[in-house]
């Protein structure tokens, strides 16, 4: 167990070294002045000039090191295998086609004209039911068999289109009159509904690019409809989204981009890549095992990338991912430098 460190101890500890190093200051001055007493004039003026001597080296070494602290750069340094096992990845720092946008969120809805409710021609018994909701069916599958009143003839109900059956009202043994038996919808193809706000709706029109971020997923659209609303202060912008691949569903909120304009610049860096760090925007620059804070100044951005006017040059590599690692490290080694 280690012994406990009063603050009164640790203070005298602490001032023990100075008290020690007071006295043996004391003794040589007093040493000093005898020698003196018993030197030539000659030797005094000699050591008046060795004593300016060294006050001109000590203040010349105070100088040094006035500039080397004013120099010294805000860096990291970090062996490759160290750099990889914390997933530091770097990119090489390029110019880059930027995309000016409009933010707008929504959720995502099924094509009203690929909703099909399914109903009986004739009224009759239903004698069989082949299909449960939820499942999906075939342009022509049997859905149901129906014996008809006026014939007694059976008939049968068949899927107009490909889809999932999404509304069931039909058991064997009922009644099948006018009431819908069945409604299908075909989700291979989806809507994209967009509020847009009076501060957007100047810089969207219909056929504008739209990135649509859904589910993890950056899908390219384009506006076909912009539909004024009566009763909400948006209006709603619609984009068709190709869904035979089944990944998006209706009822899933989204977030878009509407790109109002693009452009190019000679040189971009990834918005994942800027760190502050004394006030100053900039990223990590590699060379070699060593990352150096590099203040940038910045201009245009995008939704992934900014413009860099000053203070990188293109072909430099840049760290994109995880560079707040870099930063603890520096400020970690700061804080324990001013202890």
């Amino acid at each position: 167990m280690k012994p406990h460190v009063t603050l009164a101890m640790f203070i005298a500890a602490w001032l023990m070294p100075m008290q020690v190093m007071a006295a043996n200051e004391q003794e040589q001055a007093h040493v000093h002045a005898k020698e003196q007493a018993v030197k030539p004039q000659s030797d005094t003026k000699k050591n008046e000039e060795h004593e300016e001597h060294e006050e001109h080296n000590e203040h010349e070494g105070h100088d040094e090191n006035d500039e080397h602290e004013h120099n010294e750069t805000l860096s990291s340094r970090i062996s490759d295998d160290m750099a990889t096992a914390v997933n530091i990845v770097t990119d090489r720092a390029d110019s880059q086609r930027l995309r000016q946008h409009q933010v707008v969120y929504g959720k995502l809805s099924a094509d009203p004209n690929r909703i099909i409710h399914v109903n009986a021609r004739f009224p009759g018994i239903l004698t069989s039911v082949k299909f449960s909701l939820g499942d999906s069916v075939k342009a022509g599958d049997v859905l149901a068999v129906v014996e008809s009143n006026e014939s007694l003839n059976t008939y049968a109900i068949k899927a107009p289109i490909d889809g999932v059956i999404i509304q069931r009202s039909a058991n064997v043994g009922e009644v099948a009159q006018q009431q819908t038996l069945f409604s299908i919808a075909d989700f291979g193809s989806l809507w994209a509904d967009f509020r847009l706000y009076p501060s957007q709706q100047v810089a969207v029109a219909t056929g504008q690019n739209v990135v649509i971020l859904a589910a993890d997923t950056e899908i390219n659209g384009v506006i076909a409809h912009i539909i004024p609303s009566l009763t909400q202060p948006y209006q709603l912008a619609r984009v068709k989204l190709d869904n035979r691949d089944g990944k998006l569903s209706s009822g899933q909120l989204i977030e878009g981009a509407v790109i109002s304009g693009e452009f190019n610049v000679e040189l971009a860096v990834k918005k994942s890549a800027i760190q502050i760090l004394d006030n100053q925007s900039g990223v990590f620059v590699k060379n070699n095992t060593e990352y150096v804070f590099t203040p940038l100044q910045l201009g245009r951005s995008d939704m992934d990338y900014v413009e860099v006017i000053a203070g990188l040059k293109p072909g430099q590599w840049y760290v994109t991912t995880n560079s707040y690692l870099l930063k603890a490290d520096i400020e970690k080694s700061e804080a324990e430098h001013a202890h």
